[in-house]
């Protein structure tokens, strides 16, 4: 279980409280308003930025003073933080080893995941040579030969055509949440949640919320959330 325990973050005058659980093995959908703190929260999860007070915790353990290196968490982030002069599989590699010194098994590993994201073949060629979706394949197959146990989303497939981009996210449910890595996936679209995302978190208004079923929650959504989505708006949605 992943357990903010009264944490705050804050940057400048901006002020971010979480007090809430989200379950090993689940995949969670972060949503909310432009600025409201949806990628403040997964740095700090990854460790980049230190709560001001109060705990991150996983499994029980306290994990808020690692440095990112020491801590079980993998990100992919918007460009999918691919380095254009390595190959696919050297990109995939570094899931395993930064400094790519891998063993046969290792490499082994790694024409596996790519296989896995339907990239087999494709292993020399370098991020330019390759499609949007297929850098997309790419990242997901570093985060499969990583094995870490929390996978941070940060809107990694917001620039993908509508079809490709539900690829990906089908892609991420069936070869990351299948094998029981806890995901937590920012969007600011309710269709991702809905078609992934078991549970959603709101953030809004400097408040991380506790995660809620996602159908009931974007069915009935509370004020806040209703007022970004630009629907119906219900005081006595789930948040309340």
């Amino acid at each position: 279980m992943l357990t903010f325990d009264r944490v705050e973050l804050r940057q400048g005058d901006f002020r971010l409280k979480a007090h809430l659980s989200v379950a090993a093995g689940s995949l969670s959908a972060l949503i909310g308003p432009s600025g409201s703190g949806k990628s403040t929260l997964l740095a700090a999860i990854a460790g980049f930025i230190a709560p001001a007070q109060g705990r991150i915790l996983w499994a029980g353990k306290d994990m808020t003073g690692k440095a990112p290196g020491q801590r079980s968490v993998a990100m992919l982030f918007q460009d999918n933080n691919l380095f254009p002069h390595l190959s696919a599989a050297q990109n995939v590699g570094l899931g395993l080893r930064p400094d790519l010194k891998l063993t046969q098994d290792d490499r082994e590993r790694v024409s596996d995941a790519l296989g896995q994201v339907g990239l087999a073949g494709l292993e020399n060629r370098k991020p330019s040579a390759l499609s949007g979706g297929q850098q997309s394949r790419v990242a997901i197959a570093r985060v499969l030969v990583s094995q870490s146990d929390i996978v941070l989303l940060d809107e990694p497939f917001a620039a993908l055509g509508p079809a490709l981009k539900d690829e990906m996210l089908d892609l991420v449910a069936d070869k990351l949440s299948a094998k029981g890595r806890t995901v937590i996936m920012v969007t600011h679209d309710p269709a991702d949640a809905r078609r992934i995302a078991s549970q959603t978190i709101v953030v809004s208004d400097g408040i991380v919320h506790p995660p809620v079923e996602t159908g009931p929650l974007l069915d009935n959504p509370p004020e806040a959330l209703a007022a970004y989505l630009g629907g119906k708006k219900d005081k006595k949605g789930p948040l309340n």
